[in-house]
């Protein structure tokens, strides 16, 4: 049974990951119009316990994508220096909705496997039971 459990806990350490990944998607879009706004990235790492990889995901560090912002000309807008531009964010759109795709399929797969899993594991015991 305990590689019917470590297989689980793999899948439910990937849909952690990927729900946290999709929380920070969702903050970048809301916070797409923000003056002085820089998109938030996530990175997985493997969990390595005693000197050996475990296969299990966790997201690292936040981090702010350092890319330019984007210099908007709005004379009207009170953040605007003398020339008349201000700070915009440095968020892509098209890159989050891409990743928050991403994020999705690789839940639902975490997902399917992790309900795999569980149905092969409920029939093995139904089989011993006999």
């Amino acid at each position: 049974m305990t590689d019917f459990s470590n297989a689980m806990s793999i899948a439910s350490s990937g849909m952690k990951a990927q729900a946290t990944r999709l929380r920070h998607v969702s903050e970048n879009i809301a916070n797409a119009d923000t003056p002085g706004y820089r998109r938030k990235t996530v990175a997985f790492e493997e969990v390595v316990a005693a000197g050996r990889t475990t296969g299990l995901v966790e997201t690292g560090h936040v981090r702010l994508d350092r890319s330019d912002l984007a210099q908007i000309h709005d004379p009207s807008h009170p953040l605007a220096n003398a020339n008349g531009n201000y700070d915009g964010s440095n968020v892509n759109m098209l890159i989050e909705i891409a990743d928050a795709r991403e994020a999705q399929r690789s839940y639902e797969a975490n997902l399917k496997l992790f309900d795999m899993v569980r149905r092969m594991s409920t029939s093995l015991t139904e089989i011993l039971r006999k």
